[in-house]
């Protein structure tokens, strides 16, 4: 399974030869590759080496980053449970009365009630 980074890339490398009408010959041509590795690039199942992004951007006119812009905006944004951070924030809390009100609070605008540990 392709990686979503170089399926990405590999979207903006068949926009801006698109663009710049070079066919995937063309640009094979310049690289000295096969026009099937182009295609490969291009669909994200071949990953495309530095080196290769550098010249890649060469041929076509474009800064490296090109192939990366939109990137942040592809990928689904994992959700971070911060969970375990409360719990671990709650308890380095030594004063136990404030504890028990940060619990309280918890449990109202959750609406779930905490079991609580006889201390």
């Amino acid at each position: 399974m392709s990686h979503p980074v170089d399926v990405h890339v590999g979207k903006r490398l068949k926009q801006i030869r698109t663009l710049r009408r070079m066919s995937q010959t063309d640009v094979a041509k310049r690289l000295n590759l096969s026009f099937q590795q182009i295609q490969k690039y291009e669909i994200g199942s071949n990953r495309v080496a530095a080196s290769r992004l550098f010249e890649l951007s060469r041929i076509l006119d474009v800064p490296t980053s090109y192939f990366f812009e939109g990137l942040v905006e592809a990928e689904p944004a994992q959700r971070r449970d911060n969970g375990m951070d409360i719990v671990n924030a709650l308890a380095a809390i030594e004063d136990e009365q404030i504890k028990s009100r940060i619990v309280t609070f918890i449990e109202d605008v959750s609406g779930l009630t905490v079991a609580r540990r006889a201390g």
